[in-house]
């Protein structure tokens, strides 16, 4: 069960493809990934590598609890998990919208009454049930996660137990550093792989990214093997003349925001680059 644990908005699992065919080919024995967000990468390099090392980081203390949890509290993070399940199923989509967002409103307030899973397990199912992958804060929701409801469609289960298993596994088999701080604490690695933030991004991650941090990026990039960028072009010419190979990519985002056309909405197209050096 090769799949991520929630959908994210900037999630590279359509962008394998295209990386496979520049991936090292040596095995890869220690794996970094300073902006995990949902860990396409990070699955790809499992399957294909089996790490012995990993060092795992983002900035969102929400998702690395949620990670951490999966890890090492599955049965009680499932626990919470068919709670919610077993409340919200049965409920018509009103009522369901009406339970999301109370829930979403104890979230933001009551956390601190909470243990580290329980708020855990909370915000996974408000990102299961959430909007499309995107993360929001808001100020009315205390400047934690306030993304809008999906389409509250489900229709026998929230989630699926398999793939929070499968994540249980990878993450007890190797050695895996589960880390939220800064990018800069990471480790370099035999593969690190950079996904920050990219610099035309309409998500609200309460942490913003100047063009001085991607230039640390960069420079780490360009002087270092088996070191990956991703971002988007923002038209600006920005990645450009590089001391490293860049490659671009067209993509059109389904998770977030669509274009606005004569036709309705249409997916947003784009460019994806990846800057590397091999």
């Amino acid at each position: 069960m090769t799949k991520p644990l929630f959908i994210w908005a900037g999630g590279k699992n359509k962008m394998l493809k295209h990386y496979i065919p520049l991936m090292p080919s040596k095995r890869i024995e220690t794996y970094s990934e300073p902006f995990f967000g949902g860990g396409a990468m990070f699955l790809y390099v499992i399957k294909e590598h089996n790490p012995k090392e990993v060092y795992v980081n983002d900035i969102n203390q929400g998702l690395i609890n949620i990670y951490r949890s999966v890890k090492d509290n599955l049965e009680e993070f499932c626990g919470y998990m068919n709670s919610y399940s077993e409340k919200y199923l049965p409920l018509s989509k009103e009522d369901r919208k009406k339970f999301y967002f109370d829930l979403r409103h104890k979230h933001a307030f009551d956390y601190e009454k909470w243990g580290t899973v329980k708020e855990a397990s909370t915000l996974y199912f408000l990102m299961k049930t959430g909007f499309n992958g995107i993360w929001q804060i808001n100020k009315n929701t205390n400047g934690r996660y306030g993304t809008p409801s999906g389409l509250l469609n489900q229709k026998d289960k929230v989630y699926d137990i398999n793939i929070l298993n499968y994540w249980n596994e990878i993450l007890t088999s190797r050695k895996v550093h589960l880390m939220c701080g800064d990018w800069s604490d990471v480790p370099l690695c035999d593969f690190t792989y950079y996904d920050p933030p990219y610099r035309d991004s309409f998500a609200n991650y309460n942490q913003p990214f100047p063009d001085t941090e991607l230039e640390k990026l960069i420079s780490n990039v360009e002087n270092n093997a088996n070191v990956w960028l991703a971002n988007r072009d923002a038209g600006d010419g920005f990645f450009d003349n590089r001391k490293a190979s860049l490659k671009t990519f067209p993509i059109s985002y389904t998770a977030g925001r669509r274009k606005k056309t004569e036709n309705g909405h249409e997916a947003k197209k784009a460019i994806e680059i990846l800057l590397y050096n091999i």
